[in-house]
């Protein structure tokens, strides 16, 4: 099983094209800091990131929308189809935040556009993290599949190192004034032409041998509906119970981290930032090692060690976090975190596709993941800043703990995955070999 060979071609058009939508999605929250004042009238700086905060939020609601648009329609045209219209979509609302007028010019009709924009990245992300999950999966063999869909993470993970990146580019080239003017609107508009060229690139990919053998033998109407999906709401529940505690620790860790650090801790803004890129390139660097890790061993131990890990760790490493005083010590503090993470983070594209058939596989992944990162993910960094606007930041630290406890239980309950057949064409391969023995 190990010796499978990785389908190198799939898994890079896949994760170039992730790499592009999460960049421009993440990108919003990292160059918050100096957009906020452009859309909002003089105040106080919590409150206006508190305002881009709901606004980040606003796209997460969408999010659940295009799981199911999305969804169903990488289950009934393909999972090429469904790539190449996340991501036109996604350079649409990139270009749409690029010529947003500021609050000087129009008053709120800016926010009004930040606002449409992240809409409509919440309907591609929506429907670009199940369509990627089930490419990537189903397009490597059994016994490389953890590996081949951790490049999901590496990709997303990419997406912010390139963002935060160009962030520490700008931040030494151009002035803080300048930045807050104008700088802040360079990134989206890379962004944009970044998902130009991966729309080229996606349009030459092959489809799945698993949808093209559903396409064959299955009616078309009865692929990625919610009846399907409803025929397997046990799973359903069970993405969104095991998604609870990852997406919410995910996010604490990576876009938050920089706004913590600078604003808590009092870093710099140049030095929370470094220390934000330094530990994604590491945590970037981890995701197949785990995955592979996962192909040898099995989903579930992964998965509990990230919830005992964030369950237990999540409050003695934010509060430290909350302390440091300069590089060293927030970079080694957020790796922790990171390393903890990776336990979810790695696999969780693969387990999840798993649990469905080909038929539904791609709505069953995004629905119920798309509303968890709605009610979890998308809220936690608003979450966060309201504790800390009303004096309990501490209590942000036990939320996220609550929520890998949750999860937890579910990871010690669920069955196990790696070894399931994808497709019949799977199945009667590993028949084959059993009848042999």
């Amino acid at each position: 099983m190990s010796k499978a060979r990785v389908p190198w071609k799939a898994v890079i058009g896949g994760s170039v094209g992730n790499l592009v939508e999460w960049y421009d999605w993440f990108v919003y929250t990292s160059f918050a800091v100096y957009f906020a004042a452009s859309f909002f009238p003089e105040g106080d700086n919590t409150a206006k990131l508190l305002n881009t905060a709901a606004i980040f939020a606003v796209g997460f609601f969408m999010r659940p929308l295009g799981g199911w648009l999305l969804g169903r329609y990488a289950d009934r045209k393909g999972r090429k189809a469904a790539l190449t219209l996340t991501v036109t979509l996604m350079s649409a609302s990139a270009l749409l935040i690029a010529i947003a007028p500021t609050y000087e010019t129009v008053g709120y009709f800016g926010a009004v556009v930040l606002v449409v924009a992240r809409l409509l990245q919440g309907l591609s992300v929506g429907g670009e993290y199940a369509a990627s999950a089930t490419y990537l999966t189903e397009a490597t063999p059994r016994g490389r599949r953890g590996f081949a869909s951790s490049f999901q993470y590496v990709s997303m993970t990419a997406g912010q190192l390139v963002g935060l990146g160009l962030q520490i580019i700008l931040q030494n080239t151009m002035s803080t004034e300048a930045l807050n003017s104008y700088g802040w609107r360079i990134p989206f508009v890379i962004g944009a032409l970044g998902a130009a060229v991966v729309f080229y690139l996606r349009r030459n990919l092959l489809e799945t041998e698993a949808y093209d053998e559903e396409e064959r033998d299955v009616e078309h109407q009865s692929r990625g509906t919610i009846k399907q999906l409803l025929a397997h709401k046990k799973e359903a529940l069970l993405v969104i119970a095991l998604t609870m505690g990852g997406t919410v620790a995910y996010y604490t860790y990576t876009t938050y981290l920089t706004k913590y650090l600078a604003i808590t801790a009092g870093l710099p803004k140049e030095t929370a930032t470094l220390v934000s890129f330094c530990a994604l390139f590491i945590f970037m660097c981890l995701q197949p090692l785990a995955g592979g890790l996962s192909d040898r061993i099995g989903r579930r131990p992964l998965l509990i060690t990230f919830g005992i890990g964030s369950m237990l760790g999540t409050v003695p490493l934010m509060t430290a976090l909350g302390g440091v005083t300069g590089f060293g010590g927030g970079l080694v503090l957020s790796l922790i975190g990171l390393v903890i993470v990776t336990g979810y983070t790695s696999i969780n594209a693969v387990v999840k596709a798993e649990l469905f058939p080909t038929n539904v596989r791609a709505l069953g992944v995004a629905l119920p993941y798309a509303i968890a990162n709605a009610l979890f993910g998308g809220t936690a960094e608003y979450v966060a800043l309201w504790f800390k606007n009303n004096k309990i930041e501490s209590g942000y630290f036990w939320y996220v703990s609550a929520c890998a406890a949750v999860s937890l239980v579910v990871y010690l309950t669920m069955r196990e995955t790696r070894d399931v057949a994808l497709s019949r064409a799977e199945q009667a391969s590993e028949d084959v070999v059993a009848a042999r023995v």
